[in-house]
């Protein structure tokens, strides 16, 4: 039965020794000679960002302009609360605001004398399983697929 066994991993190879102590640790001081030169042979694979990562929605001023009242009216998100939500987001944000939070959406549409919402926390996490929000920390922002689903 080996009384040693040893895994290391340099970019993209793998190394995997089991055996008798002296034998292993000879393995291992091979391995460190090489170690540059084995890991520019098969360098680390490169992180792909996340399918889900996305891109916040920039400013807009012709969205910003508008009051409230009149983009849920346009948008026809006055009826169903995950699309009064996200539009109401999103005018938040292009007045120029990064990140939100759902109480923010909650005081603008009560400061312009909409309905409120039932919950705006369901609708935040609707809209995020969508893709048309991200969290970030105790905040969200508009992703730029949520401004073009709106």
């Amino acid at each position: 039965m080996p009384d040693a066994k040893i895994d290391i991993t340099i970019g993209a190879l793998t190394f995997h020794a089991e055996g008798e102590q002296k034998w292993v640790s000879e393995q291992l001081d091979k391995m460190f000679t090489h170690a540059e030169s084995l890991s520019s042979i098969a360098p680390p694979e490169k992180i792909v960002a996340n399918a889900t990562d996305h891109t916040p929605m920039a400013s807009d001023p012709d969205i910003a302009k508008k009051t409230l009242a009149t983009l849920l009216k346009e948008k026809n998100a006055s009826s169903k609360q995950v699309q009064k939500f996200l539009a109401t987001a999103i005018w938040l944000e292009s007045k120029g605001n990064a990140r939100t939070s759902t109480s923010d959406v909650v005081k603008a549409l009560k400061d312009s004398n909409q309905s409120r919402l039932g919950n705006p926390a369901d609708c935040l996490n609707q809209n995020v399983k969508k893709g048309f929000c991200e969290k970030d920390g105790d905040k969200f922002f508009v992703t730029t697929e949520g401004k073009a689903a709106l």
